[in-house]
């Protein structure tokens, strides 16, 4: 789970991005799934058409303000698009309520594996309704604690330092393990999610690798990835596997090491290659630049030459 924030100016642009509108609805056309998108809680000038109200929040929010809060929260692969759906919806039900306005989008691309990569955007104003009706430059106000309906919403998550961010940040996490896993339990699954970091799990292992969606496109890096994936469960087995397996094992750890550095002679030799030919172009360009030097050289000399002869008939 990410939990991100956006300044004024980002909140439409993003609230299109999620919900794969304008610009982004191309990622449609080539077939990105979305999966769901829902919106609520918004004001009687945006109940029909959530952008005004996103619009309004760049428009109106200080400029050093916040206009949005996002959740962005991998789902199991393992539950079905009703499930997941459901999932989301219980969440934002317990997390934001009929307190703030908010947008969602369940986005589902393909991963680097080739299987399915469900993924919620949860974006909401931090703004808390408090049942009062408001114009949208008033919305966006700062709040009258003695006359509230003289001033805009009384904004949440103000004023708080670092160390009360970071355990509020933990909490959440701790109640999305809870009800993610709740989910996964009530359809009859064993996979479970943790969302601690390994080492605070205790288990000495290297993250994965985050790649970039530009990488995720790549068959040697989906290859890389797969390999370091079978590496890890390899290495989960030998702890519990008996002698024969273990010895199974190492072949298959030999063999992904071979894998390894015949990758990186690859590159190696893929690096040389384009430098060897970087080589030869400058050389190429350094030959061409001195032939026409020479050229030039002896057309001047011609020139010269010419002239004197002109003189001396004179």
């Amino acid at each position: 789970m990410k939990i991100k924030t956006g300044g004024a100016g980002k909140a439409a642009p993003h609230a299109e991005y999620i919900a794969r509108e304008g610009e982004y609805s191309k990622r449609l056309e080539k077939g990105e799934k979305l999966e769901y998108t829902e919106y609520g809680n918004m004001p009687k000038w945006a109940e029909y058409n959530p952008s005004e109200f996103w619009k309004a929040a760049d428009l109106y929010e200080r400029k050093n303000g916040s206009t949005y809060r996002e959740f962005e929260i991998a789902l199991p692969r393992e539950l079905s698009e009703k499930q997941r759906i459901e999932l989301v919806q219980e969440w934002v039900k317990q997390e934001i309520g009929d307190q703030h306005p908010y947008q969602l989008a369940i986005h589902n691309p393909k991963a680097m594996d080739g299987g399915e990569q469900p993924h919620a955007h949860i974006m909401f104003n931090e703004r808390k309704l408090d049942g009062i009706d408001r114009d949208p430059d008033q919305y966006f106000k700062r709040f009258n604690s003695k006359n509230p309906e003289r001033g805009g919403c009384q904004k949440l998550n103000t004023g708080k330092d670092y160390a009360v961010r970071k355990q509020e940040i933990k909490e959440v996490r701790e109640r999305w393990e809870t009800m993610c896993n709740r989910s996964l339990e009530r359809a009859g699954l064993n996979t479970r999610v943790n969302m601690k970091s390994l080492k605070d799990q205790g288990v000495d292992q290297a993250p994965e690798r985050k790649y970039m969606p530009s990488e995720a496109r790549d068959p040697e890096k989906r290859a890389e990835l797969m390999a370091f994936r079978e590496s890890r469960k390899t290495a989960q087995i030998r702890h519990i596997a008996p002698q024969e397996v273990k010895q199974g094992l190492d072949s298959t750890m030999k063999r992904f090491e071979a894998y390894k550095l015949k990758q990186q002679q690859l590159e190696q030799q893929k690096k040389a290659a384009e430098m060897e030919k970087a080589r030869l172009a400058a050389e190429a360009k350094k030959a061409i630049e001195i032939e026409r030097q020479r050229q030039a050289q002896a057309q001047r000399q011609k020139t010269r030459s010419s002239k004197s002869k002109g003189m001396e008939r004179d």
